[in-house]
């Protein structure tokens, strides 16, 4: 059983009570109370042993005990004038008068000032040293606390990683898989449109078998472009190419896949001349399209409009038709994915988010939005140097 607790308890209670008051009239308090009890405990010695008392002993000890409790060395130097100058009037010879005659005293005073404030310093120093030990303990946990959490951080980070490299590895492995066969696919059916002896009911099947596969080679295609931009692994090839030439050849592409669609360029006055990834640029003009005619409802009237905005060469996508719902509009702002929940077999979503990553490793940027008449608009912009 511990004997000092009820002891320590006490000493608890009162430093906390303490220090609720304020630091100047604290500190003023404890050392009018020390003196005050270095008074009376030098009053009491007096009176058993006469003239020979150990009154200087006692406010030392007063002193010693002021700067141990008291902010800084002040008060226990103030706490050591004020003690000899009691010692000479109350407690030496002769009493209640202030005198300098007895032999000695001034130098005996002088010791005892000077013991007091070498006290008075070590115990500040002492303070310090425990303020500044505490304070580096405080540092200490937290940097551990800090070190501990930026440990949890790194490796969720490494966790995610590693799930988004698995990811993207298997969606490589798959679609070159799905590639091969869908070519072979897409090949065979088209031997079989140009061959005489199919019917005609086969040949709409034949047609639609077509369409499907070269859908789902895009998508594929789509696919790949995604992983391989967002790890790095597909860098730009950038050099200077006319951005109408790349236009043209992108709108060819989606002529000869939807024949019964009607796909118009619009150019601008100036020559859009600027560095990029032609075949990159390219798809992305290709999806915009392909996205228009499968999704907007709108086969007559899709337009790729081409122009220049400043330092800015501009490519806009519009069509006349049911315009883009509000979760797609969100999405295109957050640069997010956005999966259909209606037609997303279309690949729709996918081929939005290659557009989003072929724009933004050009440094260009890539918004959505629906025109005022009705239809979307697809606008990208891409830096001209």
């Amino acid at each position: 059983m511990d004997l000092l607790r009820p002891f320590r308890a006490l000493y608890h209670w009162i430093d906390v009570q303490g220090h609720r008051i304020p630091v100047i009239p604290r500190n003023l308090g404890i050392t009018a109370l020390f003196l005050c009890a270095a008074y009376w405990a030098s009053s009491i010695l007096i009176t058993h042993t006469g003239g020979e008392n150990n009154s200087a002993l006692v406010f030392v000890l007063a002193v010693a005990l002021i700067s141990l409790l008291t902010s800084g060395y002040e008060y226990g130097i103030a706490a050591s004038i004020i003690g000899t100058f009691c010692i000479n009037i109350f407690f030496m010879e002769p009493f209640n008068a202030f005198s300098l005659s007895r032999t000695g005293y001034p130098v005996a005073m002088l010791s005892m000032v000077a013991v007091s404030c070498v006290v008075c310093a070590l115990t500040a120093r002492v303070k310090r040293q425990a303020t500044e030990a505490l304070r580096r303990e405080k540092q200490t946990k937290e940097l551990y606390e800090t070190n501990a959490k930026l440990n949890a951080e790194k490796t969720a980070i490494q966790l995610e990683s590693e799930r988004i490299s698995i990811r993207e590895s298997i969606l490589r492995a798959v679609s070159h898989d799905l590639r091969t066969p869908l070519t072979a696919i897409s090949g065979a059916v088209s031997v079989l449109l140009a061959s005489p002896e199919v019917s005609e009911k086969n040949l709409a099947m034949l047609a639609d078998i077509k369409q499907d596969a070269d859908s789902l080679i895009v998508m594929v295609e789509n696919l790949l472009s995604v992983t391989r931009i967002q790890d790095g692994t597909i860098p730009l090839k950038k050099r200077e190419e006319m951005l109408e030439e790349v236009a043209g050849d992108a709108v060819l592409t989606t002529r000869r896949r939807f024949p019964d669609c009607k796909v118009e360029l619009e150019l601008s006055e100036d020559i859009l001349y600027l560095p990029m990834d032609p075949i990159l640029i390219k798809q992305v003009m290709v999806n915009l399209l392909e996205n228009a005619i499968r999704h907007s409802g709108d086969t007559e009237r899709i337009c790729m409009r081409l122009y220049r905005q400043e330092d800015w060469a501009v490519i806009e996508v519009r069509d006349r038709g049911r315009g883009l719902s509000e979760e797609v509009l969100r999405a295109v702002e957050a640069g997010e994915a956005m999966p259909l929940s209606g037609d997303a077999t279309r690949g729709m979503g996918i081929g939005l988010s290659v557009c989003q990553n072929v724009i933004k490793a050009h440094g260009g940027s890539f918004a959505a939005s629906n025109h005022p008449e009705g239809g979307a608009v697809f606008r990208i912009t891409l830096p001209m140097a």
